[in-house]
């Protein structure tokens, strides 16, 4: 794949450096030369000097024959403005932005732009650090209308279904960790001992999920 990356900040230029490090050509674009400097003598991508929404600087990084965008640069607008480019200019289909406001994330991913909105991000990792295990969710969708909550299977619902499990408990397992290993499952899949689940939820109505999920079924076969 060739990835254009615009902003060679310590995210630009780490994300670069991981690409390239995968067997991707990558292009780095930045206003100031010097940022590429972080970029470290063994990187062998391309650098553009520019602004990322510039045409003609998009051109020379190669966005016509690009399979993906990161505008990942400090600046929201010039984030959103280089992203919209890349999609509607170039018909570049994997796109993805950068975004501190947390109200402009959400205003761009219901256009369809994908964001990554920075301070919501870092503020709920420290908050879940904080906080005792279990009592945030490990992510929430942009409308915030869906979570996902990680949790032990608990002992009563050992040698049940999975689709039993979520008739009961409203949850939707996406898939179960078992003896450190994360496997796919499937409605008839026995829950195990020791079981790690992920499971999606509503998020208006996780606290009843959840505590159904602890009370365990309600009748015995």
């Amino acid at each position: 794949m060739h990835i254009v990356i615009m902003g060679c900040g310590r995210v630009g230029s780490s994300l670069a450096r991981s690409l390239e490090s995968r067997g991707h050509s990558t292009a780095v674009i930045d206003s100031n030369p010097d940022a590429f400097r972080r970029l470290g003598p063994a990187f062998a991508g391309l650098t553009v000097t520019g602004m990322g929404f510039d045409r003609g600087v998009l051109v020379k990084a190669g966005i016509e024959g690009a399979d993906a965008f990161a505008a990942v640069s400090s600046g929201d607008n010039s984030n959103i403005i280089a992203a919209r480019v890349a999609r509607e200019v170039f018909s570049v289909e994997n796109v993805v932005a950068r975004i501190y406001d947390p109200r402009r994330a959400e205003v761009y991913e219901r256009l369809g732009i994908p964001t990554v909105a920075t301070v919501p991000w870092a503020a709920d990792q420290v908050l879940r650090r904080l906080l005792p295990a279990g009592s945030e969710p490990a992510w929430r969708d942009p409308s915030g209308l869906l979570r996902l909550d990680n949790a032990y299977a608990p002992f009563a619902w050992v040698g049940r279904t999975v689709a039993a499990l979520e008739a009961e408990t409203g949850v939707r397992v996406a898939f179960i960790t078992r003896l450190g290993r994360g496997e796919l499952i499937a409605a008839d899949t026995v829950i195990q001992e020791g079981d790690y689940l992920s499971m999606f939820l509503v998020a208006a109505r996780a606290e009843e999920a959840l505590e159904a999920l602890a009370a365990g079924p309600k009748e015995d076969d």
